[in-house]
C-alpha cells in the first residue's frame, strides 16, 4: 500500500512517517502547496496513492498566540506555511475528485467546558463532548479558521476527520505537550483530552488502511490535569522539580487569546480499539521513556 502525506517534514509528520516506514510502507512525500489544487491533483497522478493523509497546518510557535498575529497567513499560509484553510479544503477536494482516501489530522480544541450556574467562574468538568456536539469555543482565531474548516470538511464523504488534542510524544521535544508545561514560568490546573502519539499513531494508520472514515475524536481515554501531570513527572522524573499555579483569569491576561479546555468523548473510538489505554495511564509510560532518554 502507498501514501502520500503532506506535512510528513512538520512534528507529528515526521514521527507519522516513522511509523509508516517501520511497517514497511510505500511513502511519498507530498511536495505541493496544498492550497495549490492543481499541484495537488499532479501529484496525485504521480503518485497514485492508495492513501492520502494530511498533517500539515500551522497551530502557530511558541503556541497559538502566533495566529493572533498572522491572520492572512493562518487562512492562507505563505512561502514555506500550509494552510488550515484553503489548503484543507482544497486537498479534501482533491482526493474527492479523484476517489482517494484522505485522513486529516485536526483538533478538538473547538470545546469548552461550560461554568457551573452557582459559579460561572468555575468551570463544569462533567461535560463531555462527542463527535456529534456543536463547536462552542470561539476564544482564538486558530479555533475559529478550524470550527470553519471541519464544518466543510465533514461533507466529503472520502475523509477521516482525526480530532487530536494537546498531543503528547514519548522525547524531549519542544512540541510535546508535557515538555511546553514543565518550560511555563507558571500553569494553570485544568483536566483535559490529551493525544498520547505513540498510543494512536499506530491506530490512525490502521483506520486509515480500513478506509474509515467521518469524524473521530481521537485522544487517550479520560483527561488529566496539568498538575497530575507535573506531579507524576516529579515522581518518576525528577523528584525536585516544582511547579506555581494560577488561575483562568490570571492566564487570559497574559495571552493573546484564550485557550481551549475540554474532554472528548471516545467511545466511538475505542469501540473499535479498546485497546486504548487511559490518558494516566498512557502519561505515566511516556514519562518512563522520558527518564530514560534523560539519563543517555
Amino acid at each position: 500500500m502507498s501514501f502520500l502525506i503532506y506535512g510528513a517534514n512538520g512534528w507529528i509528520g515526521s514521527l507519522l512517517v516513522n511509523q509508516l516506514l517501520l511497517g514497511n510502507e510505500i511513502v511519498h512525500i507530498g511536495k505541493a502547496r496544498i492550497e495549490n489544487q492543481l499541484e495537488i491533483l499532479k501529484e496525485l497522478e504521480q503518485f497514485r496513492p492508495k492513501f492520502v493523509i494530511n498533517v500539515a497546518g500551522k497551530t502557530g510557535r511558541p503556541n497559538v498566540d502566533w495566529c493572533e498575529d498572522n491572520k492572512q497567513q493562518t487562512i492562507r499560509i505563505e512561502f514555506i506555511y500550509r494552510s488550515n484553510v484553503l489548503g484543507a479544503i482544497s486537498l479534501a477536494d482533491a482526493c474527492w475528485q479523484v476517489g482517494v482516501h484522505l485522513t486529516f489530522f485536526s483538533t478538538g480544541c473547538i470545546y469548552e467546558y461550560s461554568r457551573l450556574n452557582e459559579n460561572p467562574t468555575i468551570y463544569n468538568y462533567n461535560d463531555c463532548f462527542t463527535e456529534q456536539d456543536p463547536p462552542n469555543f470561539f476564544g482564538s482565531f486558530y479555533s475559529k479558521m478550524k470550527i470553519y474548516t471541519h464544518n466543510v470538511i465533514e461533507n466529503y464523504n472520502n475523509v477521516l476527520m482525526l480530532r487530536l488534542r494537546m498531543p503528547i510524544s514519548n522525547d524531549w521535544n519542544a512540541r510535546n505537550f508535557i515538555v511546553k508545561i514543565l518550560r511555563y514560568p507558571k500553569v494553570v490546573n485544568i483536566p483535559n483530552s490529551m493525544t498520547v502519539l505513540s498510543d494512536l499513531l499506530p491506530i490512525a494508520i490502521d483506520m486509515t488502511k480500513k478506509e474509515l472514515k467521518g469524524v473521530w475524536n481521537f485522544t487517550n481515554i479520560g483527561a488529566i490535569s496539568h498538575n497530575e501531570i507535573l506531579q507524576l513527572y516529579k515522581e518518576i522524573v525528577d523528584n525536585n522539580y516544582t511547579w506555581t499555579n494560577f488561575s483562568i483569569e490570571e492566564q487570559d491576561k497574559i495571552l493573546k487569546c484564550k485557550r481551549s479546555n475540554n474532554q472528548l468523548d471516545v467511545t466511538k473510538l475505542t469501540n473499535i480499539y479498546p485497546q486504548i489505554k487511559s490518558i494516566k495511564e498512557a502519561v505515566i509510560e511516556v514519562l518512563h521513556q522520558m527518564k530514560q532518554l534523560k539519563n543517555q
